[in-house]
């Protein structure tokens, strides 16, 4: 029987960081006040003529290089993005023309902050089924292209960034199980109203960028993600103590926390970095693996929770033995 495990991670943030000290100079908030109901203390822009290509090609190289393979052993990309380059063609296309590989296929996911939970899900079918042998799978984002940088309750929230995952073929168990759901009657929560087939009218006005209903939205994503966790377990047949790992999307350090307690996972074994890049949507569980991975702290052979909540609302979670 074919599986698939996570051979190389890689990571990239902008050059630009932008601190809660600067946005105090641009809003009615604080710095105190960001990190009370935030946990965030800087986030990461991208330059003016930095897409989310450029990063996902960035965060991309570096997992071809952790995972030892050439870029020309790559079969499959899968780009989770809902900032991508163009209407069309996707981003993924753009990441293959970028990397020079030819032929495979290369399609974008967007499931919003769930996004790389999706592509992993998809790419792993791929493999387990023998449609790919090394899979490309990303997580890259532009959020400050579509925030609205004088409402404090969304902007100071968000970040720009890519972390990516080789996926390749194994005889062991690597993706031991992925669990992926959505429903779309809370849609009007998050999301942002605008988009190419409402008109370009829209596109123009203040619609374009994110609006949320925060308090609902945390809320549904603390009972969400605690739910979704005891399905994992309870498909594999597993207890929490079992975890050596937990990786959640990195939306809000009060969602990790909350999350984490309900489901009595101690914080020391929770990875966090929205601390240092903010709310990177589909991007935020890659970077942050990423991180753990290089310094350390997740080793060979450990057992992984991943978990995410996003827009639409989509949710999902993977188990995995790194």
């Amino acid at each position: 029987m074919t599986w698939s495990k996570i051979a190389g991670t890689g990571g990239y943030l902008p050059e630009r960081i932008m601190s809660n000290k600067e946005l105090e100079k641009m809003l009615d908030t604080s710095d105190e006040w960001i990190r009370e109901r935030s946990g965030i203390k800087r986030r990461h822009i991208a330059a003016e003529n930095e897409t989310t290509a450029d990063m996902a090609v960035a965060a991309s190289r570096k997992a071809i290089e952790a995972a030892g393979i050439e870029n020309s052993d790559i079969d499959l990309i899968i780009v989770a993005t809902s900032t991508p380059d163009k209407v069309f063609p996707g981003t993924a296309c753009i990441v293959q023309r970028h990397l020079e590989i030819e032929n495979s296929p290369a399609f974008d996911v967007n499931a919003a902050c769930s996004g790389f939970l999706y592509a992993l899900d998809i790419a792993n079918r791929f493999i387990r089924t023998g449609g790919a042998s090394n899979a490309l799978v990303i997580g890259s984002e532009t959020y400050s292209r579509i925030l609205d940088w004088t409402d404090r309750s969304t902007c100071v929230l968000f970040g720009d960034g890519a972390g990516a995952v080789v996926l390749s073929a194994a005889e062991e168990p690597g993706i031991l199980s992925t669990h992926i759901h959505a429903n779309g009657k809370y849609e009007d929560l998050l999301h942002v109203p605008a988009g190419i087939s409402s008109g370009y009218d829209a596109v123009r006005s203040e619609a374009a960028f994110i609006q949320m209903k925060g308090n609902e939205v945390f809320r549904k994503a603390v009972g969400t993600l605690g739910s979704i966790a005891r399905e994992t377990l309870s498909a594999n047949n597993i207890e929490k103590k079992d975890i050596a790992w937990l990786i959640p999307h990195q939306a809000n350090l009060r969602i990790i926390v909350a999350t984490a307690k309900k489901f009595d996972i101690p914080m020391e074994h929770v990875v966090v970095t929205v601390d240092e890049h903010a709310n990177t949507s589909s991007a935020s569980i890659p970077l942050a693996l990423d991180v753990a991975v290089r310094d350390g702290r997740i080793k060979r052979g450990e057992l992984l929770l991943f978990e995410a909540f996003g827009a639409g609302f989509t949710w999902g979670s993977a188990l995995v033995r790194y």
